[in-house]
């Protein structure tokens, strides 16, 4: 891996309810693929990218939690990620990336945008209520 060219501040969305100092670490289960143990950490230098994928994992989880949106810290080299970058959208204009090393939780995030009804009804019917073999490959 080597260091992407961007310099955040960084974002990452769930529905964990972490605290600062918190360190989220590869080796989980993706939330969009539960058989995939994931070898990367994901984060995006968008806030509303993470506002979105912290609503998804509200929805994954049968919509129980509260999304949280977190600025977090890569603790090591990160690179673009690939499940969104040129396989999908050329470049990197969603500025997503991943590392195989920690993020370090620096505060939670309330100024994000939450998706509209409509919105979150387009992302179920494209995402969510796919059986998880359905929800397509991750590069892992």
């Amino acid at each position: 891996m080597t260091d992407a060219l961007d310099d955040g501040p960084f974002f990452h969305g769930t529905a964990a309810l972490l605290h600062p100092g918190d360190l989220l670490i590869a080796g989980f289960p993706s939330n969009y693929r539960p058989e995939v143990v994931m070898n990367h950490v994901y984060f995006t230098a968008l806030r509303d990218g993470a506002g979105l994928a912290a609503e998804l994992a509200v929805e994954l989880l049968g919509n129980t939690g509260v999304p949280r949106v977190y600025e977090v810290e890569p603790m090591g080299a990160f690179e673009d990620d690939p499940n969104v970058t040129d396989r999908k959208f050329p470049g990197n204009p969603t500025r997503s990336f991943r590392s195989t090393e920690p993020l370090r939780v620096v505060r939670e995030v309330t100024d994000w945008t939450r998706l509209t009804p409509e919105a979150l009804q387009a992302w179920r019917d494209r995402l969510i209520s796919k059986a998880p073999d359905e929800r397509g490959e991750i590069l892992n």
